[in-house]
């Protein structure tokens, strides 16, 4: 199964080969033994490439399953012997959650130090949780999945976000419509941030074309700084970076807001390690809710 599995991720036999420490021709062997066990093709053979065939996806996916309970099991035994060690792998939203996460890491490590940690910055994280690649995620609620469950964290509004200089700087708020009537500058269409942007405005019947698009948070910052124009933020991103030279301005007609939260698999062992971050998490998010007014959505 591990020698499936391997050629099911590098599509090429000798790669595989190459990965896993043996001959080409012992992994085809070992390969063609598996298929006249399950008795169909696992993979399509087209000259040197070759393709995953239907059966044979439902097998990796079942197999990386089975890994992972095994992996489960592992865990669950060592922490009988008391054993804190092995790999804690977290997925974040790219940007201010993937931030959130980072800025702990230090603190796990004082607590954990055997622990290896694993931070993936990724836009769908249901999938890599459900396929045990990930232990836990920090994401946008909600997500409708009976197989995961749900920690909410915050909730927090956007703001529009530009320099003292900008037409619209030094007003109390914003409609939301007064937006599509300057430069902005923004994420490309598969940030959530600007998912959540994209929605609000097909709701109101128009759509949504930022001046510049970009990809870094940096550049991003960089470009509405400069005077480019001006960008919708997240509270959480904008005090992470807290640009003295920035201003937010409330948004409302309608208010732009989200809710945040953890994510993990209802059915799969939550080892100590991973209670220990959410643990974590938990504590810093009712800190910062103390320290800082974080508004809630209105409903």
């Amino acid at each position: 199964m591990e020698y499936f599995v391997a050629t099911c991720e590098e599509l090429h036999f000798t790669r595989a080969s190459v990965k896993l420490g043996i001959t080409q021709p012992s992994l085809s062997h070992q390969i063609k033994v598996l298929e006249d066990e399950i008795g169909v093709p696992l993979f399509d053979r087209i000259g040197k490439k070759i393709a995953i065939t239907e059966a044979g996806m439902i097998l990796y996916r079942q197999s990386k399953l089975a890994f992972g309970n095994l992996a489960s099991a592992k865990e669950q035994i060592g922490e009988l012997q008391q054993i804190e060690r092995g790999t804690l792998s977290i997925g974040a939203l790219p940007g201010e959650l993937n931030q959130l996460v980072s800025s702990l890491l230090l603190e796990f490590h004082r607590e954990y130090p055997k622990v290896r940690i694993k931070i993936f910055g990724v836009e769908d994280v249901a999938d890599l949780v459900l396929n045990n690649q990930l232990d836990l995620a920090v994401t946008i609620l909600p997500i409708e999945n009976e197989r995961l469950h749900t920690i909410p964290l915050y909730e927090e509004k956007f703001y529009f976000v530009a320099t003292s200089e900008h037409p619209y700087a030094g007003r109390s708020s914003i409609d939301f419509e007064e937006i599509m009537n300057v430069p902005i500058v923004m994420f490309p269409e598969t940030h959530r941030c600007r998912q959540l942007v994209d929605m609000t405005c097909s709701r109101a019947g128009f759509t949504f074309q930022p001046l510049i698009e970009t990809t870094t948070i940096d550049s991003l910052f960089g470009l509405v700084r400069s005077g480019a124009g001006g960008t919708v933020l997240s509270k959480t991103l904008f005090e992470m970076y807290n640009f003295e030279d920035l201003h937010p301005i409330p948004i409302q007609n309608p208010t732009l807001c989200r809710e945040v939260g953890i994510v993990y698999h209802r059915d799969k062992y939550m080892g100590k390690a991973s209670r220990g971050f959410i643990d974590l998490l938990t504590a810093h998010i009712k800190v910062l809710k103390q320290d800082v007014v974080m508004e809630s959505c209105d409903r």
